[in-house]
């Protein structure tokens, strides 16, 4: 049974409160004060009691499972699941409405990787002691992207490389022996897919493009595959180039010749997954976590037995996968903090990510759970999630992350509404990151 104590109506009321306080998201676009980790960060961990565990939405069941597990063990320090919004970016603006008044409401933060540089140099988030994660256990990408000025600030909970999904069966049907590593060469599959009767009414391909974090991320893997970059190693913006163009134009030629469905302009990871499961589409960008509902033979998916994963297509060969996941970090909000530490310890160790498995395709932080033959079996992706990981870029790695993702997203979905055309659109764009990256 899910812990809550809180309820949407709380929430809301919280939010209420933030507003009528006049806080505004728009006030954390500033310069924030750079953090200075404590030379014994443990030192500020005290308190011990009940605590919140703030998170989205998990469907699987997993995290409730080690929530239980934690409580029977600690009836002192019950921890209690508090749910954010499905939208990212909804769980970013409660997440920081909440540390902006400095409410206790919140223990344990469940962030995206790319909010711990923001909520790090806010003090929204408090510096971890070494040995709260076993980094050198860990895929190094994933410590990278817990850590801000070489200080750790989240512990790794789940990463996740982007995954191509294909209809196997499809492919077979029309005489195509392996699955497209190419843009080019995936049109060119589905020019003989959507020939054959019985896929009628089907379209080509499709990833996640409305106007949300999620278009961020897909925006940013097309560049990336053309060879291109959102920001240099210097952080600088980088978006006004030929393979940035070349990028883009993978998106907006995509709706323009009707390869993705129209109705993908609408499409967040859930809605991407609804698709392929119900036979809507050919080939799917997204995340790992789709493999089980996509697997599962209680007639809920259409698909099950007949599709594949691969590495997600590039221009000239495999593409270039965004890094995601979640870390778990510590507000300095709460009371109790030392209960607030244990608890991420526990929650992110190699045996409750190894448990969880049993219920969840999320994939663990851990390098040699991919090697595990008895995973493996499981999950015959792996191998190749693992080659996704170890290739994979990070979005900007910025403090004002709101700032940049928001104006990523307006101009790319400007272009590939057909608003803007790509040269504009990449120009504002650059304009508008060279603006916040200067504050």
């Amino acid at each position: 049974m899910r812990q809550r104590s809180r309820t949407w109506q709380t929430l809301l009321t919280t939010t209420a409160l933030v507003t009528a306080a006049a806080v505004s998201l728009t006030a954390c676009g500033g310069t924030a004060q750079e953090p200075k980790a404590s030379a014994n960060a443990a030192a500020a961990f005290e308190g011990k009691g009940p605590i919140n565990y703030v998170s989205n939405r998990d469907a699987s069941g997993a995290a409730n499972k080690s929530i239980e597990e934690w409580n029977a063990a600690h009836p002192d320090e019950k921890v209690t699941f508090i749910e954010l919004p499905d939208s990212a970016d909804q769980q970013r603006q409660q997440l920081i409405q909440n540390a902006q008044i400095k409410s206790d409401t919140f223990s344990v933060l469940n962030l995206d990787v790319v909010w711990t540089s923001e909520f790090a140099a806010n003090k929204w988030i408090m510096p971890l002691p070494e040995d709260a994660v076993p980094a050198d256990q860990m895929i190094p990408a994933t410590v990278n992207a817990a850590t801000y000025r070489d200080t750790l600030f989240g512990a790794p909970y789940y990463t996740d490389g982007a995954l191509f999904y294909f209809r196997s069966d499809l492919l077979r049907a029309a005489g195509i022996a392996a699955p497209p590593k190419t843009w080019d060469e995936m049109k060119a599959a589905c020019a003989k897919i959507l020939a054959l009767p019985e896929t009628a009414g089907m379209s080509c391909y499709t990833g996640q493009f409305d106007k949300n974090e999620a278009l961020t991320v897909n925006f940013s893997e097309a560049v990336a595959s053309a060879g291109g970059s959102v920001v240099d190693a210097e952080g600088k913006p980088t978006v006004n180039t030929a393979e940035a163009k070349k990028g883009l134009n993978l998106l907006v030629d995509g709706f323009k010749d009707g390869m993705f469905p129209s109705d993908a302009i609408t499409y967040l990871e859930e809605q991407g997954r609804r698709a392929f499961q119900d036979g809507k589409v050919v080939f799917l960008r997204n995340w790992p976590f789709l493999y089980a509902s996509l697997s599962a033979t209680d007639g809920s998916s259409k698909v099950a037995g007949k599709f594949g994963i691969t590495s997600i297509p590039g221009t000239d060969g495999p593409g270039v996968s965004t890094l995601g996941g979640r870390n778990l970090a510590v507000s300095p909000f709460t009371a109790n903090k030392a209960t607030a530490l244990e608890f991420i310890k526990f929650f992110t160790s190699e045996e409750q990510a190894q448990k969880r498995l049993s219920l969840s395709s999320r994939a663990p932080a851990y390098a040699s759970l991919y090697e595990d033959p008895a995973v493996v079996a499981k999950r015959p992706f792996f191998p190749t999630l693992l080659e996704s990981l170890n290739n994979a870029q990070p979005r900007p790695k910025v403090v004002q992350y709101g700032a940049t993702t928001k104006a990523i997203q307006e101009e790319a979905y400007a272009a590939i509404t057909g608003e803007k055309d790509t040269d504009t659109a990449l120009a504002a764009m650059q304009a508008k990151l060279e603006e916040i990256s200067a504050k």
